[in-house]
Order: structure tokens, then C-alpha cells, then sequence
């Protein structure tokens, strides 16, 4: 098989349907501090932080492809998913790799790190982390809607996915 752009842009598909299985799959131990230190609480962070970078590549194919019909509307939407993911990464690593070395030594800053997707308060100070997610959350919703209302009108990849990008990304909300 011969390397092309094309070859390369089509084979982006493929991590991006994996990434998307492994996010939908995901069964999330508890939030609380004795997970921290088990074996599953490792698994699945680590498993999510190669979710994150197969997210990643998928969506720059997924951009790639209708980068010139896509416009500055679909380059907003990468780049704002993009960082998303990016931070979402640098969660799921400090959460498989640095609390559990800090679940015995600072349990109150683990409970307020683990605390921050649930929105539980802890008497620990977290700093700026809470509101890095805070951002993070934002920048999904928007990046989602703006990538998928991209793909509907430059009419290269099916209109349907573009649709479904953007109502699937803010779809949670109306469930919660």
C-alpha cells in the first residue's frame, strides 16, 4: 500500500472509531480514595489517555478531509477539541500515574482531584484545576458543535455525521 495524504486522512478513521468504542465503553471505578490505589483505577486511566490521543487523530483526519470546504468554522471546532482532549490526557495521566503515589501521603488533595468531575467539594486545595476542567468542559461543547455544524455545510463527509457531531455533543445536557 502506497503512503499518500489520502491514504493517511482515510486511515485517521480507524482511531477515531476505536477512541469513540473506548469512551463509550468505559466502566469508571468510584470516585473515591481507596480506588485510587487498585489495579482497575490504573487500567482504565491508562487506557483513557490512549483514548484521548486516538480521539485526537481521528478528529485532525476527520478535519483534514474537509479542511478547505470545512473553513475557519471547522479549524475553531479542531482546535477547540483538540485542547480538549489534550487536557483531558493530562487528567486521565495524573490520575493513573500520580495520585495513587500520593493516596497515603495527601488523601485530602486526592479526594479533591477526584472530587473535581463530580463536582464534590473537599476541603483540600486543588488550585486552578477545577477550573482547567471547567474550561475543558466548554471547550468540548463548542469545539463538538462547531466541528459538526462544520461538517453539515462543507458537504464532504455525510451531512448526517456533521449533524449528529453537533447535537450528540450537547445532547448529555438535556439528560442531566
Amino acid at each position: 500500500m502506497k503512503t499518500t495524504t489520502s491514504n493517511l486522512i482515510r486511515w485517521a478513521g480507524l482511531p477515531a472509531v476505536v477512541g469513540g468504542l473506548i469512551f463509550a465503553a468505559r466502566i469508571h471505578p468510584p470516585d473515591t480514595l481507596a480506588s485510587v490505589t487498585t489495579s482497575e483505577w490504573f487500567i482504565v486511566h491508562a487506557v483513557g489517555v490512549a483514548m484521548c490521543f486516538l480521539i485526537m487523530v481521528g478528529i485532525a483526519g476527520i478535519y483534514a478531509r474537509q479542511a478547505k470546504e470545512a473553513g475557519w468554522l471547522g479549524l475553531a471546532g479542531l482546535i477547540l477539541l483538540e485542547v480538549m482532549w489534550i487536557l483531558t490526557a493530562a487528567f486521565q495521566f495524573a490520575e493513573a500515574l500520580i495520585l495513587p503515589l500520593l493516596a497515603t501521603e495527601a488523601p485530602s488533595f486526592v479526594e479533591g482531584f477526584v472530587g473535581i468531575s463530580s463536582g464534590a467539594t473537599s476541603g483540600a486545595n486543588v488550585g486552578a484545576l477545577p477550573t482547567v476542567f471547567s474550561i475543558a468542559s466548554v471547550f468540548y461543547l463548542l469545539g463538538g458543535v462547531l466541528l459538526g455544524t462544520a461538517t453539515f455545510r462543507a458537504r464532504v463527509l455525510p451531512r448526517l455525521a456533521g449533524a449528529a457531531l453537533a447535537v450528540g455533543t450537547v445532547a448529555p445536557i438535556a439528560f442531566s
